[in-house]
């Protein structure tokens, strides 16, 4: 939705990070921009299929040509990368998912009306190529294969095959839905911190429509979720919950393996397990900068993500206009404080049930009895017109 904001001037983005205090120091001041929750926004991701053969593979050219100018440079390196109508950038997972990332919007209702009309946009410009969007958390058709080739995708795919497949599948098969609030007032920040995760699994669970994946059915409720506990969890896991979320965030950042180190030659693969912080303490020679640390957070996906605002990245994504419900409810249940306490309590049983939710979905009872709570919840704070409640009732209902 936005990009990092820090307090360090452009100038010093090339400085050289010493000590760990520094870094810790640098990571807090730019994770959470508090205030009054003000705005909204969401990044969209979606498999891509060929119209008229879902199963068969992607092809890179008629991708290139559907997107046309809105292509990322990834995919077409003299693309102007021109953003869709109402702003938001077209990007593209390694396997050729397609991501729009929407500005931030004032209210729901702007969110609604401009997120709506790109979507429509996206899906005539890839129609005319006799393309289409997926509409499911994973490719329920193709086995994970990858489209780009990029130094980043080199190196993930290099660490993450150590582990197996899951990797591969999260990088080429799967696609989120990434809601985007502002963290609010400084005061409320540590229980709004612990509402977001608290409000994971009951979600997850709601909205889980990713069960088949490459053909078969994988027992679980979503599958993206399986892949993605699947790999590194220095990366994947969630950030502990405590006072000082900007802390926790810190040393959950400084302690992740690195996944690659920037190079201007050659590959950016990096040791097995060597963290941030042991580059800072000289692991690979040269201590990193805070163009390193700011790009080293780029590569860390915990189910909440903190960039200035609360990417929240746990959903699968929806089809149709079923992005909607889950952007609306989330951002009914942060609205206030009460709010946010009453979704403590309604998500008490819940928590930590994200191997369930994923597995499980609306079929494990106590995540079940949560999800329909504080979506009753979100409901009753809900300020919209008829329409848009009923996307939002229709679409976080479709599952129980």
């Amino acid at each position: 939705m936005a990009t990092l904001q820090g307090i360090r001037t452009a100038a010093d983005h090339d400085g050289v990070i010493t000590a760990i205090e520094q870094a810790e120091g640098y990571i807090a001041s730019i994770c959470f921009k508090t205030g009054p929750p003000a705005a909204v926004g969401v990044e969209l991701e979606f498999t891509v299929h060929q119209r008229d053969d879902p199963s068969a593979s992607l092809d890179r050219d008629r991708l290139c040509q559907a997107l046309g100018d809105h292509a990322p440079t990834t995919l077409r390196a003299d693309s102007p990368a021109l953003p869709l109508r109402h702003g938001s950038s077209v990007t593209l997972e390694p396997g050729g998912q397609v991501e729009i990332s929407s500005r931030p919007h004032a209210s729901l209702a702007d969110l609604h009306a401009a997120v709506g009309a790109e979507i429509e946009q996206l899906t005539a410009m890839l129609a005319r190529a006799g393309l289409t969007l997926g509409e499911t958390g994973v490719d329920p058709h193709r086995a994970p294969r990858r489209l780009l080739s990029t130094p980043r995708y080199d190196a993930m795919e290099a660490a993450f095959d150590r582990r197996g497949m899951s990797g591969k599948i999260m990088m080429c098969s799967t696609a989120g839905l990434q809601v985007c609030l502002d963290p609010g007032p400084a005061p409320e920040l540590a229980a709004r911190w612990a509402a977001v995760h608290a409000l994971g699994p009951p979600l997850l669970a709601l909205f889980a429509n990713s069960g088949r994946f490459a053909g078969r059915d994988t027992g679980w409720a979503s599958a993206r979720q399986q892949a993605w506990r699947g790999i590194d969890p220095s990366r994947t896991r969630q950030i502990r919950i405590g006072a000082d979320p900007a802390e926790s965030w810190a040393r959950y950042a400084l302690d992740a393996a690195l996944l690659c180190v920037r190079r201007p030659d050659g590959a950016w693969d990096t040791p097995v397990g060597v963290t941030f912080a042991d580059w800072i303490r000289g692991a690979l020679g040269p201590r990193p900068t805070y163009a390193d640390l700011d790009y080293h957070l780029s590569t860390l996906f915990p189910p909440v993500r903190p960039r200035g605002y609360l990417e929240i990245r746990y959903l699968d994504t929806q089809p149709g206009r079923g992005w909607f419900a889950p952007a609306a409810l989330l951002h009914a249940l942060l609205t206030d404080l009460a709010t946010v306490t009453r979704v403590l309590e309604l998500c008490a049983a819940a928590t930590g049930r994200w191997v369930e939710a994923a597995r499980d979905g609306m079929a494990d009872p106590i995540l079940a009895g949560a999800a329909r709570a504080v979506r009753e919840l979100a409901l009753e704070r809900l300020e919209l017109p008829s329409l848009l409640l009923d996307d939002v009732i229709e679409g976080s209902t479709r599952n129980g």
